[in-house]
């Protein structure tokens, strides 16, 4: 009877690891991989209550009208943007591992490496774009008119903090449905998640509500609901 070493069952655990970090970090993989990174911190950043969603990755800029004409348009960017980026790593893994066993020469295992670049892009793009349908019911946008109606209800933070240019809190329609919106406030009144607030306007520039802890609707001195 053979016993196997411990350390051979360690090396080939080891060489595992090695492996995957070599496919990882070799073309076309490692161009989405660090994305990845970002994504993931990204991600990590809105668990905390460090960011929300409103802090976009900065890929607003360019994929407000982009990201709608590609068939995007109703989720955030951020969501997309992980989307995109989650679906290529995934595709470029699986394609530059088959490479590695196909012992092809330097020319055409770069040639094949740009073929599984596209179509890594290609079949991410594909995927978003189906699971944005559903998805972006999750996040109606609503015309301006729908959000002003949002004015003047009741709404729950869903944040660890507001903030002048931080925070989310969830609202009731009027029809029933729900909808998580971004608010912000003047005052350092403590907002914390779970807590109530009322919205009291609506920025069209910024898309977001500006908020006051709902205690202040019974306070008698109108001079404590001026926003400083």
């Amino acid at each position: 009877m053979l016993v196997r070493p411990s350390g051979t069952a360690a090396g080939y655990g080891g060489g595992e690891v090695a492996g995957f970090l070599g496919v990882a970090l070799s073309f076309p993989t490692v161009l989405f991989s660090f994305l990845l990174v970002v994504v993931i911190g990204y991600w990590l950043l809105v668990l905390t209550g460090v960011l929300d969603l409103g802090d976009d990755l900065d890929v607003d800029g360019v994929p407000g009208g982009v990201l709608a004409g590609l068939g995007f348009g109703g989720l955030p960017s951020a969501i997309v943007f992980s989307l995109l980026v989650a679906v290529a790593w995934f595709v470029s893994l699986a394609g530059t591992a088959l490479l590695d066993g196909w012992g092809l020469g330097a020319a055409a295992r770069i040639a094949v490496s740009v073929g599984v670049l596209l179509a890594a892009l290609a079949v991410a793009w594909l995927v978003t774009r189906l699971v944005a349908v559903p998805l972006g019911r999750l996040f109606p946008a609503g015309s301006e008119a729908s959000r002003h109606g949002f004015v003047g209800r009741l709404c729950v933070i869903r944040t660890g903090r507001v903030t002048a240019d931080f925070g989310q809190a969830e609202v009731t329609a009027a029809d029933g449905s729900s909808a998580v919106v971004q608010v912000r406030q003047h005052r350092a009144d403590p907002l914390r998640a779970g807590s109530s607030a009322l919205i009291y306007d609506y920025d069209p520039d910024g898309e977001f509500f500006w908020v006051m802890p709902a205690g202040t609707v019974l306070d008698p001195d109108p001079s404590h609901h001026v926003p400083i």
